[in-house]
Formats: structure tokens, sequence, C-alpha cells
């Protein structure tokens, strides 16, 4: 292997971890899901990782039920957590996020529901229709 091909894979490995992300959803810096809560506004939160398989499954439910049903795209806010980045972070800590694979639905800073580590359609389908009542 040529030192250009390896450069070229090695970069292109970076970016693996985000290719299989179907959902469309905002990557959560501190203080972008907070604004979005302050504001009022319904959000998801994804407390996910790339090496996550259970995140993963979610994963493939949300883009499955988003694809269904475009009412979630256009009253929820998606946010993606990086369970790596932010898990030990303020965020996680107000909420009692557990572990990676939770998935919190809120209405400004009341929380509507959770799901902890579940991958069933029904269950995370549950949880986004509570959060479109409340619209």
């Amino acid at each position: 292997m040529q030192r250009r091909d390896f450069l070229a894979l090695s970069a292109s490995l970076c970016l693996v971890p985000f290719a299989g992300r179907a959902v469309a959803a905002t990557l959560y810096t501190p203080g972008s899901a907070e604004a979005a809560m302050d504001a009022g506004k319904i959000v998801l939160l994804d407390f996910w990782a790339s090496w996550c398989s259970t995140c993963a499954a979610q994963e493939r439910v949300l883009a499955a039920l988003k694809a269904e049903n475009p009412d979630y795209e256009r009253n929820i806010e998606f946010f993606i957590v990086d369970w790596d980045e932010h898990g030990k972070g303020e965020l996680s800590k107000a909420l009692n996020i557990p572990r990676r694979s939770t998935l919190v639905a809120l209405k400004g800073r009341t929380e509507i529901g959770r799901i902890v580590a579940g991958t069933g359609k029904a269950e995370i389908k549950a949880l986004l229709d509570s959060a479109l009542a409340v619209a």
C-alpha cells in the first residue's frame, strides 16, 4: 500500500461512525438543546455512541418512523448527544441519564417520557406520539 492510499483510507475511516446515520438530527453542542428547550420547543435527545449496537438499532427504528410520519420531523427537534463526549456533562447530569441508548422527549424543560435501551418500534413510536400530542 502506498502512503497516499494509506492516508486516504485513514481519513475516510474517520467518517465511518456517521455513515449510517439516516436520521436527520442536530449534533449536540453545549447549549444547543438547552436553547431549544428554553424556547419551549419539543425536543428528542438521543444519547448515542458510535460503538453502541443498541443505539444503531434505535436509529434504524427512528429513521423508519420518521419516513412513515413526517409530522415527527416537522414538530420535534432531534438532537444527537455523543455519549463519549457529553455522557458526564451538565445535560446528562441534569436529566439523570443512566447510560447511552437513552431517548428523552421534552417540551421545554418538562420531560414527556424516556426510553432506556429500548429498541422496539411500538415503544419508540409511543414516545414520539406522546411528544406530538403536546405539540
